[in-house]
């Protein structure tokens, strides 16, 4: 008998793989409308590196998504994967109104620079939270961890960690390059609307 992933882990897997085909269209989009820099220079190894691995945690996620139970929390986990369920489909929410919301202003500020036409999105779910992004990813993670009812939504901590400081370095660039940007931050919170 072949293997038949349960309906809530098909949702997961889903999810995550419409989040990533959006994030991949929209940028294939920019690009084109932008048009590629003559000059631009192919991505240096670490970049390269941090883009394997991120498509390799990606693929570890879809693998557990589907069938690895690591660390289970509980033995009757019916509750636990309501909740997870439901931060997943709200992170989920989150992090593609603010990709759409961004639309032809979403630049890489991993590469620590900013857009010569690019402006400040204080609209839609920006106008609740400055990174809904990350924040929805964050919720994302912790939500299908729990869905899954493993122990390894404790590692969506020291992520966070590292979202935070990168999160916390873009907006030095922000402040630099946007003069309402202090203002903005002071009305707003950072990762998910109305909580953190």
């Amino acid at each position: 008998m072949p293997f038949v992933p349960e309906w809530y882990r098909v949702l997961l897997v889903a999810g995550m793989i419409g989040h990533k085909v959006l994030w991949e269209a929209l940028r294939i989009r920019a690009e084109r409308s932008r048009g590629r820099p003559a000059a631009a220079r192919p991505p240096g190894f670490l970049k390269r590196v941090l883009k394997a691995g991120k498509a390799g945690f990606l693929l570890l996620l879809i693998a557990q998504a589907l069938f690895l139970d690591i660390l289970p929390i509980s033995a009757e986990p019916g509750g636990l994967r309501v909740a997870g369920l439901l931060i997943f489909a709200a992170g989920l929410a989150l992090a593609v109104a603010g990709r759409l919301q961004l639309g032809e202003n979403w630049a890489n500020l991993e590469d620590y620079s900013v857009l010569p036409d690019q402006r400040l999105v204080r609209q839609g779910v920006y106008r609740f939270v400055r990174h809904p992004i990350y924040g929805g990813d964050l919720l994302l993670l912790t939500g299908l961890q729990l869905a899954v009812n493993s122990w390894l939504v404790l590692l969506v901590l020291p992520i966070a960690a590292v979202v935070l400081r990168q999160a916390r370095r873009e907006e030095a660039i922000l402040v630099e390059s946007f003069p309402g940007y202090r203002e903005y931050r002071q009305r707003t919170r950072m990762l998910v609307p109305f909580l953190l």
